[in-house]
């Protein structure tokens, strides 16, 4: 009988066709590489606002995106400071989390660098079975035992395990990044916490300085009451303010508490054993040169994190497209095999064998077209947030030159309106006292004090935490200043 093996042919070649134009376009595809080009300005927008420049003799970061941020909490001169956030820097959790992150990500890197590595391992084994020999037809139950070596590689021709090698170091690196990113937060969180609580330390002293001056009033008036000059309604008024300007050093209490516990938690210590004394606020206040715009996006940690994470989705999308071509892996085996164990090791008991495979599915269900749109789709989303990271990266810098710049104006105006207010309250005690203005005169006069008291001090405050924000915001990478600064004298640092 004859066959015709023509009438097969066609049929396999149209069936064999899709498969080799799908393989075609794969080869063609192309796999996106470096980064979106990011367009900045000369100079930050409010940096021209005050008409300055960057000061000489400052130099500008090396760019690297894992590098250690430095030491710019020395720059505020405050030994109890630097203590927390060394402190900070081995207790905190956080950081010991972001650390743990980066050991998975460079086991996770060894282990896909790792397959592109030929495979060698040890085997032995014994089986026992009967009937098994056809030759002989025994069913005599007959022992195998065998032990040897295996050797397997596959061979990389198409990239994909490079790629997924390469991918997994780039997580690696980025996470990297973020455990610099979360070490720089954890010690501005730091600073900022310790700066909040010394503010509120030299608020409650000045609103208890001011219950003893209200107290001060009240002894007068209460002398007064009983020498029939005033009436009892004047003594209630003064006992009002005294209570309530109490109430608000009690309210400063209940803050302060709060804020050492926070700080406990930063530094990664009990709040019911940690503690902090009262001590005068001189921590001093450093003047920062934020840079350019191009420096920050190789300074922070952030930024560069996103950046590895943009490239570490290039790379997958490239594993994702050799997934269309074949596999090829090499196997081989050589030891020895013998029914009885004392014979296992002589040479006439030796084995060996060596294979070829290769592999390639033809229908998948749509797996790896999937896995192609997925990986598009996950750079598309890295892209993403590469572009909104840098945004906020430039929104947090302007942000705090703003605050920097708008709070030393209004530092001098509210300056000013202390000075006035307390030259007030003085004229207002004399005058009181001599009996030529009323106690409400008086009174207002001390609420306006220390309201305009209180607001210098929040507004003192919350230039320290633009400060600390803004180097947050650069990127950090800050060393200390040579000379001891004095209690709020401006103090320049050099970056690194």
């Amino acid at each position: 009988m004859k066959f015709s093996v023509q009438p097969l042919v066609k049929p396999l070649r149209t069936a064999l066709l899709p498969l080799m134009a799908a393989l075609v376009l794969a080869g063609c595809a192309t796999v996106p590489s470096g980064l979106p080009e990011i367009t900045t300005t000369a100079q930050f927008k409010e940096q021209g606002k005050d008409g300055m420049s960057p000061p000489a003799g400052f130099t500008r970061a090396v760019p690297s995106e894992a590098q250690a941020r430095g030491a710019w909490w020395l720059a505020f001169n405050d030994p109890t400071l630097n203590a927390l956030v060394e402190k900070a820097d081995v207790s905190n959790n956080n950081i010991q989390a972001a650390a743990a992150r980066l050991a998975e990500a460079r086991a996770l890197a060894r282990s896909a660098n790792a397959d592109r590595l030929p495979q060698i391992g040890l085997s032995a084994g014994a089986n026992r079975g009967a009937g098994l020999d056809k030759a002989t037809a025994s069913t005599t139950p007959a022992t195998m035992t065998n032990i040897g070596a295996t050797f397997s590689y596959e061979v990389d021709l198409f990239g994909r395990l490079s790629g997924a090698s390469n991918a997994a170091k780039l997580d690696a690196t980025g996470r990297e990044a973020l455990l610099q990113s979360t070490r720089l937060a954890v010690q501005a969180e730091v600073a900022q916490t310790y700066l909040q609580l010394r503010a509120l330390d030299a608020e409650r002293a000045l609103v208890r300085e001011q219950v003893e001056a209200y107290r001060d009033t009240l002894r007068l008036s209460q002398r007064r009451e009983q020498a029939g000059d005033i009436a009892e309604l004047d003594v209630a008024r003064v006992q009002t303010e005294v209570s309530s300007t109490e109430s608000d050093a009690l309210a400063l209490d209940r803050q302060r508490a709060q804020v050492e516990h926070a700080l406990a938690v930063l530094v990664g210590d009990s709040a019911s054993s940690f503690g902090l004394r009262t001590d005068e606020w001189s921590t001093a206040l450093p003047s920062i040169p934020p840079g350019v715009p191009a420096t920050v996006l190789t300074r922070r940690p952030d930024v560069s994190a996103a950046q590895n994470a943009v490239l570490a989705a290039q790379a997958r999308v490239g594993v994702a497209q050799a997934a269309w071509f074949p596999d090829i892996s090499l196997t081989g085996a050589a030891g020895y095999a013998s029914p009885e164990v004392g014979d296992l090791f002589k040479w006439s008991a030796r084995s060996w064998g060596v294979g070829a495979l290769l592999s390639l599915p033809i229908f998948d269900g749509g797996r790896r077209e999937a896995g192609v749109q997925g990986a598009n789709a996950q750079l598309d989303g890295a892209l993403a947030s590469y572009r909104t990271q840098v945004l906020v990266a430039f929104q947090e810098v302007e942000d705090q030159l703003a605050a920097i710049r708008i709070l030393q104006e209004q530092s001098v105006v509210q300056a000013q309106a202390v000075t006035s207010a307390q030259r007030a309250t003085s004229l207002s005690d004399t005058r009181y006292r001599n009996g030529y203005i009323s106690q409400l005169d008086l009174l207002d006069a001390r609420r306006s004090e220390l309201r305009n008291r209180r607001q210098a001090l929040q507004v003192k405050s919350a230039q320290y935490q633009a400060a600390v924000g803004l180097i947050r915001a650069i990127g950090g990478g800050w060393e200390a200043p040579a000379p001891v600064a004095a209690a709020g004298a401006q103090t320049k640092v050099a970056t690194r």
